[in-house]
């Protein structure tokens, strides 16, 4: 493509010839094979110096190569980096992929490029054993300090059966509380003079305002945050891992869990990764069903974090109203889909089942009621005297900074860029849609929430069209890969009740090859990467979640203000620890 050689030439003009091999994959972004003594300068090179460069580091993971069959011209590896970065300005990707061989390899940080780094080379080093010098504090991140072995090498067992009884005599148990020991040193943490000493908090692991099952650690002078060291993977269950051993189809119920209140919304990018794996096409119809829910799941995360969020600073009735809303909007999701809160309801190819009778009235009504809750709640919350004294000018990050630190979603919008993948990169059929970009300026806790707000609106802009321009045609795609066959087929020829009983026993079979998916989420943008080896099940299936990268700049946001502070700062993030930890 014209795109990739216009890169390709920038780079071999500044480090000539051979220093970006390019790779070919199935969702066309921009992929380059780039030797790891070579990399850094690379990444300097993308990250600051490159026309219309990309200045966000919006991902960062790693293949276990070592039992991949189909390769094609890939060099010898056993593992592979990668490097996903991002360009506002060429509304573009870039993948730089790098082979390295060995069983504990190593590479250079590039913690001093971007201070998102930090965490994504922590859970590289967690979850692979690929270490990088140069790094802070390279140290578990997901896992227990005491976990032996890297979970997503491909030696280390997916399941609890393959790993012998697990057993707690107390030698062993002295040891682990051993290690959940804080030591501010390790962190690089002093006092502030010779006079004073430390004196820490523990916020958390079970905390109401920590959202989750999350532990940040304060230095406090006083009430005065000093410094605090952020903690995760409480809450960690191996989606990754678990992708591994369960089939295409089987793996979508997993998706729900990882940002638990988005529903459906989790299930889109996964889909349409797979969808792009094995060059599916879905109907129209499917596209504006798959808007609609995806839009009313937005509605209801929303309103959890409007409500929690006034919690925090000490509006209580909200939360009740708000909550008692969402149940309507989970009327309607179960009344189309069967279940509430996670009906994992598409599928490869389309969605499970065609509306029901009657889904119309329901949504008319819904929409027709929640416009003026919506004022009512901008008099109730956005309004109120005390919420803006807690919340304005609380947690400010410039766009720069959020740039630097991976930030997405409304907190990117929050600081004033109109930057939303429905529009910049629609998907599904977004570029039908007619809605606006909310966006604040001064990128504080407070216009993190005015920009939810604002798209709750949004959203039922996009649902009434969907009302309004249903198409007609199939729910799902007519393709082989995809849902089962129609039931009247199937029963027909034994031929078609063999492909059915295949397709659900085992999956469908998706072509060797690589991709990513992305959406604008109820968080953030959440993407899937993707690598199918011919086979039945992910190869590796990477999620990008949102939330990982912006709880990273805690410490960035917080030093210097208050505990209280502190508490409605992690309401405007707008987290849960599953989309964290995952």
């Amino acid at each position: 493509m014209d795109r990739d050689a216009g890169i390709l030439a920038q780079f071999e003009a500044e480090f000539g010839p051979g220093v970006a091999r390019p790779q070919a994959t199935r969702d066309e972004v921009p992929t380059f094979r780039v030797d790891a003594d070579r990399v850094k300068p690379v990444l300097h090179f993308a990250k600051r110096r490159m026309a219309r460069p990309y200045p966000m580091l919006y991902d960062l993971t790693a293949i276990d190569e070592r039992e991949r069959v189909h390769r094609d011209a890939d060099p010898a590896a056993d593992f592979t980096l990668v490097y996903h970065l991002l360009s506002f300005e060429r509304n573009g990707d870039l993948r730089i992929k790098v082979p390295v061989q060995g069983d504990f390899p190593t590479v250079e940080t590039v913690t001093d490029l971007w201070p998102a780094a930090n965490w994504y080379e922590r859970e590289v080093w967690d979850m692979f054993g690929i270490g990088f010098s140069g790094h802070p504090h390279l140290v578990r991140i997901l896992m227990p300090p005491t976990w032996v072995g890297h979970p997503l090498r491909k030696e280390h067992p997916a399941r609890a059966t393959e790993m012998g009884e697990y057993r707690l005599p107390p030698e062993r148990e002295d040891a682990e509380q051993a290690a959940l020991k804080f030591r501010p040193e390790d962190w690089g943490m002093r006092p502030a003079s010779a006079r004073s000493e430390f004196m820490f908090l523990n916020l958390g692991p079970n905390h109401p305002s920590v959202h989750g099952v999350f532990r940040i650690v304060l230095e406090l002078d006083g009430e005065e945050i000093v410094d605090c060291v952020p903690d995760i993977g409480y809450h960690h269950r191996g989606a990754e891992k678990m992708a591994e051993r369960q089939s295409w189809h089987s793996f979508i119920p997993y998706t729900d869990r990882v940002d638990y209140l988005g529903g459906v919304m989790n299930n889109l990018p996964y889909v349409l990764a797979v969808e792009k794996l094995a060059g599916i096409q879905v109907p129209a119809r499917v596209q504006v069903i798959r808007v609609m829910m995806a839009e009313f799941f937005r509605i209801a995360s929303h309103l959890v974090f409007y409500g929690t969020f006034a919690q925090d600073v000490g509006a209580l009735s909200p939360v009740f109203f708000m909550f008692s809303d969402r149940e309507r909007v989970f009327d309607i999701v179960e009344a189309i889909c069967g279940g509430r809160m996670h009906p994992s309801w598409f599928r490869i190819g389309g969605v499970a089942q065609d509306l029901p009778q009657g889904w119309d009235r329901l949504v008319r009504a819904f929409v027709r009621y929640f416009k003026p809750r919506l004022d009512h709640y901008d008099r109730m919350v956005m309004r109120n005297a005390i919420l803006k004294k807690r919340t304005q000018g609380v947690g400010r990050y410039s766009l720069e900074e959020a740039i630097e630190w991976g930030v997405t979603g409304p907190g990117l919008r929050a600081c004033g860029l109109a930057w939303d993948f429905r529009k910049a990169r629609p998907y599904s059929g977004y570029e039908q849609f007619e809605f606006d970009i909310p966006v604040a300026t001064h990128g504080d806790s407070y216009d993190r929430c005015l920009v939810r707000v604002q798209e709750m609106r949004q959203s039922l802009r996009i649902i009434e069209q969907c009302l309004a321009h249903m198409p007609a045609g199939d729910y799902k795609a007519r393709h082989p890969l995809t849902t089962p066959p129609p039931r009247d087929r199937m029963l027909h020829d034994i031929e078609t009740l063999i492909d059915h009983f295949l397709g659900v026993s085992w999956g469908p079979v998706i072509p060797p090859g690589e991709a990513f998916a992305n959406v604008e989420a109820t968080k953030g943008a959440n993407g899937y990467y993707l690598i199918s080896d011919g086979g039945t099940m992910a190869y590796r299936a990477r999620i990008r979640t949102p939330t990982f990268a912006h709880l990273q700049m805690i410490p960035l946001i917080t030093r210097g203000l208050m505990i209280a502070d502190l508490i409605a700062i992690l309401g405007s993030i707008d987290f849960v620890m599953a989309d964290v930890d995952r």
